[in-house]
């Protein structure tokens, strides 16, 4: 287990070429979209965040999901974790610049389904109706 960074972000000095190859539009697309990643993105875009505080704040996840799913966001440059000299220490999250820009495509999303809620559940209802 990575025991990540001490009181500052860690900067990537040298970019291997061939493992940028490796990440694929469709990756990023199923990391966003998975089922926790946005719950958590949305709650560490309002600023840093415990660990305690997103197991409390996404409704349902376990602590091993979470631990699992920020891992995949910190590894993906969407999330910095921060580790403070404390006893016991103390853990941030916080986005990064690159899921702040997200977040604008992420709130357009969250209008729409908004929006469209209840068209969704109509079709639901007519299409169950149906079957």
């Amino acid at each position: 287990m990575s025991q990540g960074n001490i009181g500052v972000p860690v900067q990537v000095t040298e970019i291997d070429p061939e493992k940028l190859d490796v990440c694929t539009v469709l990756e990023v697309i199923n990391r966003i979209s998975g089922k926790w990643a946005i719950g958590i993105l949305l709650e560490a875009i309002r600023g840093p965040v415990r660990f305690t505080e997103l197991e409390r704040a996404v409704e349902g996840i376990s602590r091993r999901m979470l631990t699992l799913t920020l891992r995949n966001l910190e590894r993906d440059g969407l999330l910095v974790r921060t580790i403070y000299p404390t006893v016991p220490p103390r853990v941030e999250y916080e986005a990064t610049a690159m899921a702040k820009e997200l977040y604008q495509s992420l709130n357009g999303l969250l209008g729409w389904a908004e929006q469209h809620r209840d068209d969704i559940a109509a079709a639901r209802v007519a299409y169950d109706a149906n079957a």
